[in-house]
């Protein structure tokens, strides 16, 4: 009987050597798996394919530690982190509110004409006159300026009570202002 030749023994995994960070394994494992992932990319997101490539050879550069050739191929570990990688990707799109472009906004007052178009917004002006000078002061600071409760108190000195009830006392003022349609306010 003729003996078999052993098999050459296997060799390092590619992705074992980016682990070990030869930088030559890491050009070889972009050159080896860029058209795997690419074709992902563009499955998943067409308009952002470029950028999920970046991200997902970056996450298997820093995952290339956690392969293990015994648990499944090098091309199978690739795609998998490939998949998870623009999973992510798609969920955190999902969550996130497209924002709306200015020319799409309707126009509610012609800023042109200023507040005496909107009747409301004159009411509420009127209404906000009528209000005892530090509590016209606060709410102007709350709504206007955005400014928290608590940075009212440090800059006018006033409790930060007596801020929170002013704020809820104007807006209540106002509120009834215009639910009775006239600008007279009893504070």
């Amino acid at each position: 009987m003729v003996a078999q030749p052993k098999p050459p023994p296997p060799a390092v995994a590619l992705l074992t050597r980016v682990a070990d960070g030869d930088p030559a394994a890491t050009r070889a494992a972009i050159a080896q798996y860029g058209n795997l992932v690419w074709a992902l990319a563009r499955r998943f997101d067409v308009d952002n394919a470029e950028d999920a490539v970046q991200e997902i050879f970056l996450d298997l550069w820093k995952s290339s530690g956690r392969f293990d050739p015994t648990v499944a191929a090098e091309v199978t570990f690739v795609a998998m982190i490939a998949r998870r990688r623009l999973i992510d990707r798609r969920r955190l799109r999902s969550r996130r509110p497209e924002a709306a472009s200015v020319d799409r906004l309707p126009v509610i007052v012609d800023p042109a004409t200023g507040p005496d178009v909107n009747l409301d917004a004159a009411r509420a002006a009127r209404a906000l006159d009528h209000l005892r000078p530090e509590q016209r002061q606060v709410l102007v600071m709350a709504t206007c300026q955005g400014l928290s409760h608590g940075e009212i108190a440090t800059q006018t000195g006033i409790p930060l009570g007596t801020v929170k009830t002013h704020v809820r006392r104007g807006l209540l003022a106002i509120r009834a202002s215009l639910s009775r349609g006239r600008a007279e306010v009893v504070p």
